[in-house]
């Protein structure tokens, strides 16, 4: 059987080139994280969070599911967040979605897929949400905008959570973004979609 030795080779290589630049990196990293940043994306393999931001390990606290999505049944995706929140302190929470994404494409898809439909079902929300904007559009323009307007929709969850609400109550500098990456450039763009602490939000 395979045992991915190939991995544990490129493993021992990574670290010794981290070592040779900063012989001290491991030793402050096992000692403590506090990054300022939470990070919820896709687990599209070719999104990695740090490197797309050009960060170290240590600087960036990451959640990625298929699509994106923050829903209020997901006590996984809000475990994380509460920690970030609660015990990290971090400032920013960012929302990054991408072009292309294979689970917005199937939820636009009038076919089945198994059991990710039920997932993708706060997808196909956001289009019941936004009928009216995907009329006239070719299938690859509604691809992209609904791509956009799933960002929009999780910042509007994610800030309608108990734990970002109960933070902006006790005044803890927490800001919220929506960000969009673009695999065929590398380049990300802001959707400008955040809420800031007072702004109104969706069954406020």
């Amino acid at each position: 059987m395979d045992r991915l030795a190939h991995l544990f080779e490129r493993n021992r290589a990574w670290a010794e080139r981290i070592k040779e630049n900063d012989p001290e990196f491991f030793a402050r990293l096992s000692r403590q994280q506090s990054p300022e940043y939470l990070w919820i994306g896709c687990s599209d393999s070719r999104v990695p969070a740090n490197q797309i931001v050009d960060l170290q390990p240590g600087e960036v606290f990451v959640h990625r599911n298929i699509a994106n999505i923050v829903v209020h049944t997901d006590l996984n995706c809000l475990s994380v967040v509460q920690f970030a929140v609660e015990v990290l302190r971090v400032k920013h929470i960012i929302i990054c979605g991408h072009y292309g994404c294979g689970g917005i494409k199937a939820a636009l898809e009038d076919q089945e897929h198994g059991l990710i439909d039920n997932w993708l079902r706060h997808v196909k929300d956001v289009i019941r949400f936004n009928r009216e904007a995907f009329d006239g559009l070719g299938h690859a323009q509604k691809l992209d905008l609904l791509c956009e307007l799933n960002v929009r929709e999780q910042v509007t969850n994610i800030c309608n959570t108990t734990i970002v609400r109960e933070a902006w109550k006790q005044g803890q500098a927490l800001s919220v973004h929506g960000w969009i990456y673009d695999v065929a450039n590398g380049i990300l763009k802001d959707l400008h979609a955040e809420l800031p602490p007072g702004a109104p939000r969706a069954g406020g």
